[in-house]
């Protein structure tokens, strides 16, 4: 790697590498530690091409849920399976891996713009302002759909198709427009348990041994050229398990038996061969 080798946005890789590496090493323990996170299908990982591929997610905080991918992508592709033990798999990280984020929120701080630094495709929203929703409609800025293609392009985008962090919020048409004319693999991600772990920002740890799950799924089966925008949101909302049809009310017996059930897991996880 050249010294001033730039990614198309710019960024200086070096720089962009040590950031992973110095980011992960502090946040590592956020996710085996002091939590336990349980990630499923880390195979499909190394299955993936090099670029033109999208991450789709359910969200729960601003930057814990794509700190946590960064971890999971890179160590499934040094070859860990299901786990991001060792954080060795930080030296030599994937450096085209972008996630979208909203400019405002990049934009709030100095680690925001570090974040930023890091993979950020940072897009105006067009539903929501400084926390709130807007009812005026406003224009997408097309240099943001097109930085989504170049990134697209060059390597692996995360993307959070709601747009919010709130539960069962509707998923963007954005997401389904994008998908249909870049035609990228989609692999959907369903997260739990960053909402009870950080605060909404994902920065601050709020409570402690919480099971983080992470369950990577098969690529979403897509007729880009024949399911409309529509059929693809559907398809979307479906994937990351935020369809109307999941939201239910849970009986309180239930949630006790999940509640003991996430207690025995916890503790399998702090067994000795598992211990960092």
């Amino acid at each position: 790697m050249g010294l001033f080798k730039r990614n198309p946005f710019g960024h200086i890789l070096l720089i962009k590498k040590w950031l992973i590496r110095i980011l992960g090493t502090m946040t590592h323990r956020r996710y085996r530690g002091f939590n336990e996170l349980q990630i499923e299908g880390s195979e499909i990982i190394k299955t993936l091409p090099d670029a033109n591929v999208l991450f789709i997610s359910n969200h729960q905080t601003y930057f814990a849920d794509v700190v946590a991918m960064f971890h999971v992508f890179n160590a499934s592709l040094s070859g860990r399976q299901d786990t991001i033990k060792n954080i060795g798999y930080l030296w030599q990280p994937k450096m085209n891996i972008y996630y979208v984020a909203a400019k405002e929120t990049m934009q709030a701080g100095l680690l925001p713009r570090i974040l930023a630094y890091v993979g950020a495709i940072t897009v105006e929203r067009t539903w929501r302002a400084k926390g709130v929703d807007v009812t005026e409609k406003r224009d997408v800025n097309p240099n943001d759909t097109e930085n989504i293609r170049i990134a697209l392009e060059d390597g692996w985008v995360i993307t959070f198709p709601q747009g919010t962090t709130k539960s069962f919020k509707p998923v963007r048409k954005g997401t389904a427009h994008i998908i249909k004319q870049h035609k990228p693999i989609v692999i959907p991600i369903v997260i739990d348990g960053f909402r009870r772990s950080f605060d909404k920002k994902g920065l601050r740890m709020k409570k402690k041994n919480i099971l983080q799950s992470f369950i990577i799924k098969e690529p979403l089966q897509i007729d880009y050229e024949n399911d409309t925008i529509e059929e693809i949101v559907e398809k979307v909302e479906y994937a990351i398990e935020q369809h109307p049809s999941f939201l239910k009310v849970i009986p309180a017996e239930e949630i006790k038996v999940e509640e003991e059930l996430n207690e025995m897991r916890r503790w399998s996880y702090k067994s000795p061969e598992n211990e960092n």
